[in-house]
């Protein structure tokens, strides 16, 4: 008989491997928006034309008739942060679902904020592969891998802490309630879609952008159903810390 330390390494590549846009299938064509690839992901250099949050910010999410009060961190996830809140403000989250629930063989993710999950009609094996599309510009705005290392003044951009050669933790990390960016494999690939964390997930921490944690309601989020929908997501403090791009 496998003993438990198996699955959890088990569980922990497949976490990996599958932490992305990409939600019941790792061999997946590329990811798309409309006529928009994900090799059309910003560079780093781009970050001045998306929305920041500039210190913090508290969001309201209501799933069965629940709430999960958010706490935003614009001071460590400028980038990050200041997405999502534009996202809430502008009501891009309302109605969505949560596409993927992983909780065996352990506690892992819970995951939504797939525009496409608005359609009722969307084949549901396909959710998890969509982004926000900006009405203004009829392209999808994507933003870059964000993460601060401890004690750093500022966050690295478009790549992992591995990958830039940093061996400090991110100063956020994957504690229970987490809520994070979910992204391809390409780092710039981050758009609406985010995640809560069920547990800690430290072997995730500097490879996935944390940008707030849940502070009241986790086991509201405990709770959800694959299919719940967010029935709606309201910034309730810190609105004024947004500064929209230009």
């Amino acid at each position: 008989m496998l003993d438990k330390n198996f699955y959890i390494q088990v569980g922990r590549i497949a976490a990996i491997i599958t932490l992305s846009l990409t939600t019941y299938n790792v061999i997946q064509p590329p990811v798309t928006a409309g006529n928009i690839e994900i090799a059309q992901a910003p560079a780093p250099s781009q970050i001045k034309n998306l929305p920041r949050l500039n210190g913090k910010a508290t969001v309201v999410i209501k799933v069965n008739n629940q709430p999960i009060t958010i706490e935003l961190d614009g001071t460590n996830a400028p980038i990050s942060a200041g997405n999502f809140v534009d996202l809430v403000q502008r009501k891009v989250y309302d109605g969505l679902v949560f596409h993927r629930v992983v909780r065996e063989p352990q506690p892992f993710v819970v995951q939504g904020g797939d525009p496409q999950s608005k359609d009722r009609k969307f084949p549901a094996e396909r959710l998890g592969t969509g982004s926000w599309i900006d009405p203004a510009t009829k392209k999808a705005r994507y933003v870059p891998l964000e993460i601060k290392p401890t004690g750093a003044k500022q966050p690295i951009y478009g790549q992992t802490l591995e990958s830039a050669g940093i061996s400090k933790p991110p100063t956020l990390r994957h504690k229970r309630g987490a809520v994070a960016m979910a992204r391809s494999s390409e780092a710039n690939s981050a758009s609406s879609q985010f995640y809560f964390a069920l547990t800690d997930l430290a072997f995730l921490d500097g490879n996935y952008a944390v940008f707030g944690y849940v502070t009241k309601g986790m086991n509201v989020v405990d709770k959800i159903k694959q299919g719940d929908k967010i029935q709606t997501a309201t910034v309730v403090k810190g609105i004024e810390n947004l500064k929209k791009a230009p």
